[in-house]
């Protein structure tokens, strides 16, 4: 998986590269299937001006389409956990889709069994 970063200050680098590390791995775990040379992820850093809030946008560029996901937060590591969330769960719901999953109806479970359900035994 690639990796890139742009319009990130240097006092900010190494927050960035730590929490992107930690759920780039999340994500390996959860994109296996994909040959990881054609898996690309960018991240971008963005301070609001006037206000104390950071925007971070991660973009996720799969052999099946891309995805984006934006979070903001009041520091850099809040604002970055807050994309990643995001960009996983778009993931998953990316690979149900391709899956067909919503072809196939899954059993759900019915819970346990009461008193008043089972037959007594003669």
């Amino acid at each position: 998986m690639k990796v890139t970063y742009s319009h990130i200050e240097q006092e900010h680098r190494e927050t960035v590269e730590k929490e992107c590390t930690h759920h780039v791995e999340k994500l390996n775990r959860l994109l296996r299937r994909y040959d990881p040379d054609l898996v690309q992820v960018h991240c971008s850093l963005e301070k609001t001006p006037r206000r104390n809030e950071y925007s971070f946008s991660v973009n996720l560029t799969l052999p099946t389409g891309p995805l984006h996901a934006t979070g903001n937060g009041p520091d850099v590591r809040a604002s970055a956990k807050a994309a990643f969330a995001e960009i996983e769960t778009q993931a998953k719901k990316h690979q149900e889709k391709l899956r067909k999953d919503y072809v196939w109806k899954r059993k759900r479970d019915r819970g346990p069994l009461k008193a008043t359900d089972v037959s007594p035994a003669d």
